[in-house]
């Protein structure tokens, strides 16, 4: 059995990974806890410690002094970083420090358990071997997830630079000019369907099923990492590497597990996919050529053609499809559904339908933005008709419709003609529930929640949610009522009550940090700078002058 140790600040998180951890199964016996680092030290010293899990940002000694402690005074311990502090400070720690695993809270299950398993497997090959070689390779060869995730969607956006990830290039094999790189996309048809049948509705469980996938349909001649994207709900986003291999090999191999991977999703759990494979790149950043010539070959796939199965192409170079304009006819259908006329609303929807279906060609990305701004302009339709109480009240899974994101499955024409009729009667039925019991919405609500709560870490999507609202709409309308943006006004607000608290000297500038919702007091004086052109204490010193 091993021994682990839980070197964390906050209370909560330790007793979150004591909960989640499959410890038993992992085959760790004794599990210990650290509030700071140096009572983490103290254990060390205690007890024969095999793996510590460290928080990155704590008073006193921090992550970093502790890493470099620990790898300076016990070289053989293993290490888990955790930390919801994306600094590179601290990944270039972890990284000079051979970590295990780099977690980002809040950790979750299934990424807890597997940088676990990742260090028992070290601990395991440790202990049948004595070969410092052979342990060397093993701890080297692990990855980080969540930064290699990271690096891959700042190649894809553009904002990659590789002078200042010089560290890091070794974990997506860019150190090496040998290298080869492929890039492929999977798109999720009927993601929600898959996720509550099979999954129970928990996003993690598929999404690492998926991935799981991709990774075991390998052949071991190559490297493959794919993970979610979190930018672009559905999509799927495998990473190839080849070294000193032909191009011609790269994009067989790779073909042949997007395939093989596109038929196990289908078979295992009845996931249809769409995979657009790019071509071979000698360079990492040119993946961002390749990511964008697939997204753009998704956009122009035809609807009106689309399969309801699996199916996988090769994208060298797509061209823009054309835009088809449906403002217009959604704005038809929005005003009948406002004045009440739902049979009508029903007949311009199914005329509009069937004008679609006697085109030539309907995309892929026209039929996506066809979605999303029916679903706008229903919830705003709502909103005007009186719809925003008893939201409480109902079902989690028809909150979460309410709040835009009912099941946008669709892997045919005919499926995606059903999602808008759905879309349509679940507004309807909604408006008329919240209509008969409902009051007529007002934007000061939000003024007052946030008078009242400007302590609180206070995000738009709260109200975008509770008030059946788009975020754009909802910003309008407050900056139109109150002359200030939403995040301008709690700004506002927060302000003005920090002047308030300055001028009782008896509360010290943290404490007015934290009574105001900062949690870092560098951070509320870098803010007050801001606003004011001096500091709190200068500002404090001025009114205690006069």
């Amino acid at each position: 059995m091993y021994r682990a140790l839980i070197i964390d600040d906050e209370e909560p998180l330790r007793e979150a990974i004591r909960i989640l951890g499959d410890w038993k199964g992992l085959g760790i016996g004794e599990i210990y806890e650290a509030e700071n680092g140096k009572s983490g030290l103290d254990l060390l010293k205690q007890h024969d410690i095999d793996l510590v899990m460290v928080d990155m940002k704590m008073p006193g000694l921090n992550g970093v002094d502790l890493l470099q402690i620990i790898e300076k005074d016990y070289p053989e311990l293993l290490t888990i970083v955790i930390s919801g502090y994306n600094d590179f400070e601290f990944t270039r720690q972890a990284i000079r420090s051979k970590v295990i695993d780099y977690l980002l809270k809040p950790v979750n299950r299934t990424d807890l358990n597997q940088a676990l398993r990742k260090a028992i497997d070290v601990l395991d090959a440790k202990r049948k071997s004595e070969s410092d070689i052979i342990t060397q390779n093993i701890t080297l060869n692990m990855s980080l997830p969540k930064l290699k995730e990271k690096m891959y969607l700042s190649i894809l956006d553009r904002s990659f630079r590789r002078q200042a990830n010089e560290a890091f290039l070794p974990l997506i094999g860019a150190d090496y000019p040998g290298n080869r790189f492929l890039l492929s996309v999977l798109r999720m048809m009927n993601m929600d369907e898959v996720r509550r049948a099979r999954f129970g509705g928990d996003p993690e469980l598929l999404d690492f099923a998926v991935t799981n996938v991709l990774a075991e349909s390998g052949d071991g001649r190559l490297q493959c990492f794919s993970f979610v994207n979190p930018r672009r709900e559905r999509e799927v986003i495998a990473v190839f590497t080849l070294t000193d291999g032909r191009a011609e090999d790269l994009a067989f191999q790779a073909g042949h597990i997007i395939r093989k991977a596109a038929s196990s999703l289908h078979q295992l759990f009845g996931l249809k996919t769409a995979a657009g494979i790019g071509g071979p790149q000698q360079e990492v950043t040119a993946l961002a050529s390749s990511y964008a010539s697939v997204k753009a070959w998704f956009a122009s796939l035809d609807v009106l053609k689309l399969k309801d199965e699996p199916f996988t192409q090769t994208v060298d170079q797509a061209a823009a499809a054309d835009t088809y304009p449906v403002t217009g006819q959604l704005t038809m259908i929005q005003k009948a559904f406002e004045t009440g006329g739902l049979t009508h609303a029903k007949n311009l929807l199914r005329d509009f339908m069937n004008t679609i279906r006697a085109r030539e060609t309907f995309s892929l990305g026209d039929a996506d933005r066809t979605l999303q701004e029916f679903d706008i302009i229903l919830r705003e339709a709502c909103a005007r008709k009186g719809m925003n109480a008893g939201a409480a009240a109902m079902p989690e899974e028809a909150r979460r419709s309410a709040a835009g994101i009912i099941s946008m499955d669709f892997a045919s024409f005919e499926q995606f003609v059903q999602v808008m009729h759905r879309m349509l009667e679940f507004y309807s039925r909604l408006a008329e529930e919240e209509g008969a019991s409902g009051r007529p919405f007002d934007i000061a609500e939000i003024k007052t929640y946030i008078d009242r709560h400007y302590f609180e870490d206070i995000k738009i999507s709260m109200f975008t949610e509770k008030y059946f609202l788009s975020r754009e709409y909802l910003m309008k309308l407050f900056k139109q009522q109150f002359g200030h943006g939403i995040h301008e006004y709690v700004q506002k607000v927060r302000m003005n009550k920090a002047k308030e608290l300055l001028n009782d000297s008896g509360l010290k500038i943290q404490e007015i940090s934290d009574m105001l919702g900062y949690k870092d007091k560098n951070y509320f004086s870098k803010a007050f700078r801001n606003y004011y052109q001096l500091s709190p204490s200068e500002y404090r010193a001025s009114t205690q002058t006069n």
